[in-house]
């Protein structure tokens, strides 16, 4: 047994000397982990892109990656969430790359910033950027003291932006005064970006061996000739909180979940509707939190639920029940104090929220109040009106039998044995009741 011991552990000596050579091989070489990190920005700025952001460039750091590629296609979105991205993307110790892209894409208002605090700045044909005024909550651009503070700090961060990248300081500055626009191939022959390219290897081939500023002041290049480029998607978490920042959904979530309380309140112990109602109005509420609202409009929506009660319990012949869909659509409309049309709530999606609200919950009051007016046919009150027996003579009181059970009866005159009576109130235990002719 010792002997087969010894030849075993001799063996595997063996094994591991002829083996270590190429372990260290691999253990000097390693993982690949040289790469491109890539993430997609297809929709409005507002907190989640800068979380989605953050995520990267920390991830990049992590992964020793070369760069950090951003593909850009948005309309604009918050300023300060864009501030924000710009501060992450200027303290980035990775590359950052900010590629507008796909064809008919555009880097507008917000998106002009991020494009220009890249390390490198790129569009693909067919692309526009600029357009980077500030403007007020319905779109319109802002007014006297308001728009020259806000412009001026916009225009300040253009400036400082540019300015260390070494492009065009003026052209720039003009997309946030004048809300100039500019295509590809403008923005390239003005110095507003640094290339031109089809596709990101088109990219990595023209900034191969060409020097790259950095916010610093350093320059350096980069060869990304070859790199694997892996794309950083937003987790389920991230797609979520995504797509509640959208202002239609966020208002299709309250105007549900308000309606939902109610109808749990009107039917109290069914429970399904007050934990979707619940559900509902933490979610808006938590969107809502991160979205710039009107406190106005807030009210306006809690006002047409009052309208719709009161549609139920008063004859307006409708003028309430129109009055709380103007109010619901009109608080929809001015919810999301939005830069921008995609972050506001659309005339479409406001009219068909309010207007279905507004009827199913004037229907449900209506029946709601009819039911609580109506005849309580269970206990003493259901007596009244019923029809019953004389068990005994009524002169005045006697017996009576009533809904097959025998009552002390009280009657407004004499009523013979066996004459039908009629009950026409009830005092305690005992019935006050009349007699019928018999027919």
């Amino acid at each position: 047994m010792n002997a087969l011991f010894c030849r075993s552990r001799l063996f595997l000596v063996c094994f591991l000397r002829r083996l270590s050579p190429f372990l260290a091989l691999l253990l000097l070489v390693g993982p690949a982990s040289a790469e491109v990190l890539k993430i997609v920005i297809n929709d409005t700025i507002h907190p989640i892109t800068n979380e989605y952001v953050g995520r990267a460039i920390a991830q990049a750091q992590q992964d020793d990656a070369k760069a950090v590629l951003i593909e850009i296609n948005t309309p604009g979105g918050m300023l300060e969430s864009t501030r924000q991205i710009v501060e992450r993307i200027l303290a980035s110790p990775i590359p950052v790359i900010v590629y507008v892209t796909p064809s008919g894409s555009r880097a507008g208002s917000a998106g002009m910033f991020i494009v220009e605090a890249g390390d490198v700045a790129a569009m693909t044909p067919g692309s526009n950027a600029g357009a980077a005024h500030p403007v007020g909550p319905t779109g319109e651009k802002l007014n006297d003291v308001m728009n020259q503070k806000v412009e001026n700090d916009a225009a300040a961060l253009m400036r400082s932006v540019v300015s260390k990248r070494g492009r065009n300081i003026e052209l720039a500055e003009s997309t946030v005064r004048e809300s100039k626009s500019f295509t590809e191939q403008e923005a390239l022959s003005k110095n507003l970006v640094d290339y031109v390219a089809s596709s990101e290897q088109d990219l990595f081939q023209q900034m191969r061996g060409r020097p790259i500023k950095r916010f610093d002041g350093k320059t350096f290049t980069l060869d990304l000739v070859g790199e694997p480029v892996r794309q950083l998607d937003m987790t389920l978490k991230l797609r979520i909180l995504a797509l509640l920042m959208n202002p239609s959904i966020s208002f299709a979530l309250l105007g549900i979940g308000i309606f939902a309380i109610y109808a749990e309140i009107n039917n109290p112990g069914t429970v399904l509707p007050g934990t979707v109602g619940l559900i509902c109005i933490v979610l808006a509420g938590f969107a809502l939190n991160l979205l710039p609202i009107s406190y106005a409009a807030v009210a306006l929506i809690l006002t047409a639920f009052v309208l719709f009660a009161l549609e139920a319990k008063i004859a307006s012949h409708g003028v309430l029940g129109i009055g709380g869909v103007v109010a619901l659509t009109l608080g929809g409309l001015f919810l999301v104090d939005g830069p921008i049309p995609e972050m506001r709530v659309h005339l479409s999606t406001a009219l068909a929220i309010s207007l279905p609200l507004g009827a199913i919950s004037v229907f449900l009051m209506t029946i709601a109040l009819k039911a609580r007016a109506g005849k309580h046919i269970s206990g003493a009150d259901g007596l009244i009106g019923e029809i019953g027996t004389a068990q005994s003579a009524l002169s005045p009181s006697g017996k009576v039998f009533v809904h097959g059970e025998i009552w002390d009866a009280l009657a407004s005159s004499t009523v013979p044995e066996g004459t039908p009576i009629v009950v026409k109130r009830v005092k305690g235990l005992r019935l006050e009741v009349d007699g019928l002719k018999n027919s």
